[in-house]
């Protein structure tokens, strides 16, 4: 019996070792192919090499911006979910058009944009810019939609020919706005707007304390739109080799010539040279087969033959730029101004200027590019900004500003500091003005039947709430302190300008420009884009023709750099940005949602915009009882892109 025993246990012991040995040989090898394929993604070359006769698809998606603005989700997190990317970075086009000019591989490039869903004008000049120069070295670029509407029919417009969708139409109505005005809303359910304001131009809440437009408003929205619209039409006709005035005699006979036109669009659009062809997808497909190269397809494959092609953010990711040596840095500041920090898409007067003094301190780094889009915000937030600029160029490192489709209030208070200023004739600017906004609902209290009385030890502690209204004492200090920060506005931006106060006070007064009328009004130093302007820095620092570029941002955490180094990404760097900002936003989503409960007479539809207004406009319902200063005054102006 013993020896039965001891026969198993010796059985048991061989079972054990074996499956411990297989169950070792199998971590190892996991382990060993883990390692392997990190080696390979490691020491691999790149991407096989192009093709002759390739076309780069250029199918734009979302709204065309500075930075993506969803920091919680990546592009690729987009993708694997078989998603559309919401967003296309400026940056990106414009580098895939760069180097299309200069790859013999790309023979002509195809732009698509039916998934465009919008960009400012001065975004789009840029896109159009990159084409002609694509086009400059005898690569034509080919446009196709199945319909256009204004901004993805003014890139088109630059295109070699242009091909619209048989079935197609085009959509261009020109430049302007309608607002809706809340004065007489507001007291049906007893709400009061007290607006305070320097600068008689500067209207950005006149829309909750007027009835309607002013006069002011009215002088300088014409103004605004007529000189935008004049830009647009002026790139439009040039590009398409129309005569001056054909868009505007296209949409004025209308009405005629498209009953001329049998009620057709695309037969109207061909006639009147606005497209050069109507097409369908596949014939579009078939033409470009005939004057390039037919793709390669797999056997099994049942897809129509196409022509060959390589899409845009995959001809991105081949590029590799250099990454030591001179280089010149560009800071973006989109989005509104706040004191604090910001994610992506937005301006945190901290978190930006720690971007500014880290493109200083780098000692690679040899000048600055600051790229504004912003209508402005918090004035503090403006300064700290604009602080940091001016610490820069005492430095020694010249500091260019690029406004982009907007650059107004206090984003052009950010941008005073610079050795230049440059804005693309379509850039919004300006604004320079103050405005603070408090409002009241005592009324709608009072025909509730609520009362509101308490004891405080000073006047100030019962001088704001929403309940009791505003004391006039209040409103004589906060006009003080908003006459204040407008005379140290003008101040600035004439000693940057080298001119007298005076002479700003004119031309401030919180009017927003295009660029190019700032031009005229010496508000800015030249006209050019973004790549204008990266010139014009880097002879300023007198670097060489084959300097970097580089974009200074927040940079990613640990694993994302181990990541990245194997062409990998990961987006939990963007989700603790998200988590972060979400914390800094409870303060202001209790005050937004103070402000609710006195809205709760304004039907759901009214009230949200309002609330996105009040919280621009730096209004805090209850600070004071917070012990906090119950409004800001704000450089902003309010101001859509069109």
């Amino acid at each position: 019996m013993s020896s039965f025993f001891s026969a198993l246990g010796r059985g048991l012991r061989g079972a054990w070792w074996a499956l411990d040995f297989t169950r070792r040989a199998l971590l190892n090898l996991l382990l060993l192919a883990v390692l392997g394929t990190l080696l390979w993604l490691w020491l691999r070359d790149g991407p096989e090499p192009l093709q002759p006769k390739t076309a780069l698809v250029l199918d734009l998606q979302g709204r065309i911006s500075e930075q993506r603005a969803d920091a919680g989700r990546s592009s690729a997190l987009r993708r694997l979910e078989g998603e559309r990317d919401e967003q296309t970075r400026l940056r990106d086009v414009l580098a895939v058009l760069k180097a299309a000019e200069k790859d013999p591989a790309i023979a002509h490039v195809l732009l698509l944009t039916d998934g465009l869903q919008g960009a400012g004008l001065a975004t789009l000049r840029e896109v159009a810019a990159a084409m002609q120069a694509v086009k400059a070295t005898g690569k034509p670029v080919y446009a196709w939609g199945s319909n256009f509407e204004q901004p993805s029919y003014y890139l088109a417009a630059h295109a070699t020919e242009l091909w619209l969708h048989p079935m197609g139409g085009l959509e261009i109505v020109g430049y302007g706005r309608t607002r809706s005005y809340y004065k007489d809303l507001f007291e049906k359910v007893g709400v009061t707007a007290h607006v305070i304001r320097a600068g008689q131009f500067k209207n950005a809440a006149e829309t909750y304390s007027a009835s309607g437009p002013s006069e002011q408003t009215k002088e300088s929205d014409a103004a605004l739109y007529g000189a935008l619209w004049s830009t647009w039409t002026g790139g439009v006709e040039t590009a398409r080799q129309l005569p001056a005035g054909s868009v505007m005699q296209a949409i004025d006979s209308l009405p005629d010539s498209l009953v001329a036109a049998g009620g057709d669009f695309g037969r109207w659009a061909v006639q009147r040279k606005l497209v050069t062809a109507l097409k369908t997808r596949d014939e579009m497909r078939e033409h470009l087969i005939k004057l390039g190269e037919k793709a390669e397809a797999a056997p099994d494959s049942k897809a129509p033959p196409t022509f060959r092609q390589v899409n845009w953010r995959a001809y991105l990711a081949r590029q590799t730029p250099a990454s030591t040596g001179d280089a010149l840095g560009i800071v973006v500041a989109e989005g509104s101004i706040s004191d604090g920090r910001a994610g992506p898409g937005r301006i945190g007067g901290l978190s930006t200027a720690e971007l500014i003094r880290q493109a200083r301190e780098d000692q690679q780094i040899k000048a600055v590019v600051l790229r504004v889009n912003s209508p402005g915000g918090s004035a503090f937030g403006s300064e700290l900004v604009r602080r940091e600029l001016e610490l820069t160029r005492a430095a020694g490192k010249p500091v260019v500003v690029s406004m982009g489709d907007v650059a107004a209030s206090g984003g052009y208070w950010i941008s005073m500091a610079a050795d230049e200023v440059m804005a693309d004739p379509a850039t919004i600017t300006g604004s320079i003005g103050v405005v603070a906004m408090l409002p009241t609902a005592e009324g709608a209290f009072d025909k509730l039947g609520i009362r509101a009385a308490g004891a405080s030890t000073t006047w100030l502690g019962t001088a704001y709430d929403l309940r009791t209204g505003l004391d006039p004492r209040l409103r004589t200090i906060i006009q003080s302190s908003v006459d204040h920060i407008y005379k140290d506005f003008i101040t600035r931006v004439a000693t940057a300008r080298k001119t007298t106060p005076e002479k700003i006070d004119a031309v401030a007064q919180g009017r927003v420009w295009a660029g190019s009328q700032a031009l005229g009004h010496g508000l800015v130093d030249r006209l050019g884009g973004l790549n204008d302007a990266v010139r014009v820095a880097a002879a300023r620092a007198k670097l060489n023709e084959g300097h970097r570029v580089v974009y200074v941002e927040a940079p990613p955490g640990r694993l994302d750099r181990w990541l990245q180094r194997f062409g990998l990404s990961t987006s939990l760097g963007p989700l603790l940005e998200e988590a972060r900002s979400t914390l800094q936003g409870w303060q202001t989503t209790a005050d937004a949602a103070a402000m609710a409960a006195s809205l709760s007479p304004l039907p759901a539809a009214l009230a949200q915009p309002v609330l996105q207004d009040l919280q621009a406009l730096g209004v805090q319902p209850g600070a004071i009882a917070a012990g906090r200063r119950p409004y800001n005054a704000v450089l902003h102006c309010l101001c859509d892109v069109p």
